[in-house]
């Protein structure tokens, strides 16, 4: 691999996206684009070889995804060059991160989403100084490895007032008990965000819980058909003691806990657009070299007008993406925008992974052509971060003034 602080630039662009339609170089910096080549490169050499053995299997490929590390696609140096802020890279680099994990595989992507999304981004906005700077380093550099325990068994969409995982504090020590459900690396986390309601106030709170300590329980959730190398767990809080020093000093109502949300929904709308990408460029391969009734499938009219709108989705979603980005990286974190651009996307996607299954007929259900394996996956995308009906219901609540959830 590459030494990403000693690599020749500028990036050969030639090499970097498959289609003029995705050129968004020239917004982007030269390191920024030499991690991103960087990162693709060794998605390709060490993962994409043993994604359908994993995939199949239902194992997340741990020791492939160490070299990946390596990459420094969080804290590299080269992201940071003409930036105040240290920790966070830019918006439009974001998109693009995600776009290379997902295009690749939506598990590789969800397993960092959690880690580099919904738990980095709990601790830059719930944490102090003090408690970023313990922890933050180790997170970038995957040091530690972080999850993030929001979702419980009874309450997913409801969670904001549902939420029951329960926190009483004795003297400097918070008592948690409760029970957390579809929380992605929860099995390997070294550190989890827990959010609990306070028995005192009745507001919730967020927690730094150590993944080892003593009163978790974390049991895998066996017999998925998305997201497989994902491992998600239901976690048990037995009488779990954590320190006044663990309780995130930021978070001190679920209206904190939608800001963070508010932030990592966007990054599902990335990984939604590279989901969409990946399918699309599988299923291209496929009918480029596929001979049906004495001609290549890619000639036929019906094929090319189904690679056609799957174009026009991966093109649509990507706009979405980059104009979302552009707006945060101004500081506008509006909940409506994230909100219509991972519905707008994950519908795309929806659709382009069932015209890719289509055209790639009864191959279509196998792993080796890709296809299958987002067209499984896409299902978990389209739900998680706030399903579709969630996540319309947010715009129109802004359009017409009338929330209608209940």
């Amino acid at each position: 691999m590459m030494n990403t602080m000693t690599m020749e630039r500028p990036v050969d662009l030639a090499t970097f996206y498959p289609s003029d339609l995705y050129e968004y170089s020239s917004a982007l910096t030269d390191g920024e684009l030499t991690v991103l080549k960087e990162l693709r490169e060794a998605l390709e050499i060490n993962l994409r070889p043993v994604l359908s053995e994993y995939w199949e299997k239902a194992e997340f490929p741990f020791e492939a995804f160490e070299k990946i590390g390596k990459v420094r696609m969080m804290d590299n140096p080269l992201l940071f060059e003409g930036r105040e802020n240290t920790r966070k890279p830019s918006e439009l680099y974001n998109v693009f991160r995600y776009f290379e994990l997902a295009k690749l595989d939506a598990s590789i992507a969800t397993f960092y989403t959690v880690h580099g999304g919904l738990f980095y981004a709990t601790l830059l906005q719930g944490g102090n100084d003090e408690q970023i700077e313990r922890w933050a380093e180790k997170t970038a550099s995957y040091e530690i490895q972080g999850c993030f325990a929001l979702t419980e068994p009874e309450h997913g969409s409801d969670i904001a007032g549902g939420l029951a995982t329960s926190a009483r504090k004795e003297g400097d020590t918070w008592i948690i008990n409760g029970e957390k459900r579809w929380i992605g690396g929860a099995g390997s986390a070294d550190e989890m965000a827990v959010f609990a309601r306070d028995e005192a106030d009745g507001k919730v709170k967020a927690f730094m819980v150590p993944g080892k300590a003593e009163g978790v329980h974390v049991q895998k959730i066996e017999g998925k058909i998305s997201l497989r190398m994902t491992q998600n767990g239901h976690i048990t809080f037995t009488d779990v003691k954590v320190g006044e020093d663990r309780r995130l000093q930021n978070v001190n109502s679920f209206k904190d806990v939608a800001g963070i949300l508010r932030i990592t929904r966007a990054d599902i709308s990335h990984l939604a657009t590279g989901l969409t990408a990946g399918a699309f460029e599988a299923a291209l391969r496929y009918v480029k070299q596929r001979e049906q009734f004495g001609k290549n499938l890619g000639s036929f009219q019906l094929v090319q007008e189904k690679l056609s709108i799957m174009q026009a989705n991966v093109t649509a979603n990507l706009s979405f993406s980059v104009r979302l980005a552009q707006m945060q990286e101004g500081g506008n974190y509006r909940e409506v925008n994230s909100s219509m651009a991972k519905m707008h996307n994950a519908l795309r996607m929806r659709e382009t992974v069932a015209l890719a299954r289509e055209v790639v007929g009864g191959n279509g259900i196998t792993l080796e052509t890709d296809v299958a394996r987002f067209f499984a996956d896409a299902e978990a995308i389209y739900s998680y971060e706030g399903t579709h009906e969630i996540n319309a219901l947010i715009v129109g609540r802004y359009l017409t003034g009338v929330g209608a959830f209940v």
